[in-house]
């Protein structure tokens, strides 16, 4: 058991499997795995990410808390790409970057996303990365 990977899996709903499809690959470049008429699902950074059609289950007014999921990145230059990316994908930001908890040991940068479908996903870098747990 110590050679396996544990790999990371969320469900989200989707209103749009194509509309779902086109950001998560076209402009975030996340990796497609399977494809079915009720879900695809995604390698989302090492995450195993689902996004199961159910247009009746969309958030329409979505808040940052309590409810997003996300990636913690282990350097800035991937953080900083997903950061570039999204503009240059015109991908709407919820909030900007914002340096959280200067001077302290869980110093960190973080932005926030939304998808088609209104999930919120936040993107976070810890300047030191033991402070992740």
């Amino acid at each position: 058991m110590n050679n396996l990977k544990t790999v990371f899996h969320i469900a989200i709903p989707c209103r749009d499997l194509e509309e779902a499809e086109d950001f998560y690959i076209k402009k975030l470049q996340c990796k497609l795995g399977r494809k079915y008429s009720d879900r695809i699902t995604l390698n989302f950074f090492d995450t195993q990410l689902v996004c199961h059609l159910y247009p009746e289950k969309i958030d329409s007014n979505p808040q940052i808390y309590p409810r997003h999921f996300g990636v913690i990145f282990n350097n800035q230059d991937d953080f900083s790409h997903v950061i570039n990316l999204a503009k240059q994908q015109n991908i709407e930001f919820i909030q900007e970057t914002v340096h959280k908890r200067q001077g302290e040991a869980a110093e960190q940068l973080t932005f926030y996303l939304k998808d088609p479908s209104n999930n919120i996903i936040q993107f976070k870098l810890f300047l030191n990365s033991e402070m992740v747990y």
